[in-house]
């Protein structure tokens, strides 16, 4: 198999060599177990091969940047398909086409992640506007899906109003960082923030400028957010469920909004029923409202979000909160970091130089 394999990337490298082509090895990460529980390094494998050849009406994509999330996590139980090309955002530029609306050099976003390259047609991905001021990774960040999410909980589920007080949970997570700028830009009166650590608390206070934060671990979640807000909350962004969610239910004032994105706090035992919320019935009580939603189902409010966000961006008034892992190589290790708090805002894999 060696010699095939030899001779496979001999002709391909000859082939992009006339082409003008800085050839590479093709790199991908395959999963090949089920995790129980939290997931582990044994449970993916690195495969390799000759660069895919585009066919007609495809491209060629070398990906640039790759994104990890915590939903991935619940792809790994049966979402993705074992030792098989896995899924996942990714940005790369276009090296080879045989399609005219793909041409080399194009920047453009694609969910063939995971891997270093990537064969595309052009109704599988999206054209990427260079930005002055916008650097590449942000798609990855708050100018995709983890911005968008947090722009739709606020802007779109929880209608925020300008004066309102806001909680984030998460906070110093991809689309907790996000969703504290987006409520600020909107007129947000008071931001409030859990965190996982110290540090955190203090990235979201001295950087983020957060008007109170807190480690959930520092005590019971009432007591911390009753000492944050004492007034309660009108809207809540909310990442985590369990008992962060039901003590965002217990702070929200009368006729509040929750806009509930995710539930890493579940990710590695979906089908185990949460010790929390046991205080649902306040939903009722107060008038509440509590709405879930997938980013996916809003991909049209893509470029109201990029019109929104991007010059904010390109003037700095809008930081872009990433944790960059230098490196393909280590996409596994920056995905178990993801899952284990490791990140402070998006958790980005730099896979080749952009």
């Amino acid at each position: 198999m060696k010699g095939v394999f030899d001779r496979a990337c001999g002709r391909r490298l000859q082939d992009l060599y006339h082409k003008g082509i800085k050839a590479e090895i093709f790199k991908a990460v395959h999963q090949v177990a089920r995790p129980r529980g939290a997931p582990s390094a044994e449970q993916f494998a690195f495969v390799e091969g000759p660069l895919p050849v585009p066919g007609p009406g495809e491209a060629l994509v070398e990906n640039l940047y790759l994104s990890v999330d915590p939903y991935m996590r619940e792809m790994m139980d049966g979402g993705w398909k074992l030792n098989a090309p896995l899924e996942g955002r990714s940005v790369g530029r276009v090296v080879e086409s045989n399609e005219p609306a793909l041409k080399p050099g194009q920047l453009v976003f694609h969910r063939q992640g995971w891997r270093t390259h990537a064969v595309v047609k052009s109704k599988d991905v999206r054209f990427l506007m260079e930005r002055p001021g916008v650097p590449t990774s942000a798609y990855l960040g708050i100018l995709g899906g983890t911005g968008l999410s947090a722009y739709i909980a606020l802007a779109k589920v929880a209608k925020l109003e300008k004066g309102e007080d806001v909680f984030i949970t998460s906070a110093a997570g991809g689309v907790g960082t996000a969703a504290g700028q987006i409520a600020r830009l909107m007129g947000a009166r008071r931001v409030v923030g859990s965190a996982g650590s110290p540090a955190k608390v203090r990235h979201l206070l001295d950087e983020l400028h957060f008007d109170a934060a807190f480690d959930y671990h520092a005590g019971p979640m009432p007591e911390l957010l009753a000492k944050a807000a004492p007034e309660g909350f009108h809207v809540c962004v909310e990442n985590v469920g369990g008992e962060q969610l039901e003590a965002a239910i217990g702070a929200m004032r009368p006729h509040g909004r929750i806009a509930w994105v995710g539930a890493v706090a579940q990710y590695n035992d979906l089908k185990a029923p949460p010790p929390a919320p046991r205080n649902l019935y306040d939903v009722v009580s107060k008038s509440l409202r509590l709405e879930g939603f997938l980013v996916r189902d809003y991909n049209h409010a893509q470029n109201e979000l990029e019109e929104f966000l991007a010059p904010h961006i390109g003037s700095g008034r809008v930081r872009l909160e990433e944790t960059v892992v230098e490196g393909f190589e280590n996409i596994v290790t920056a995905f178990l970091g993801v899952m284990k708090g490791a990140n402070v805002g998006k958790m980005i894999v730099k896979a080749a130089q952009p």
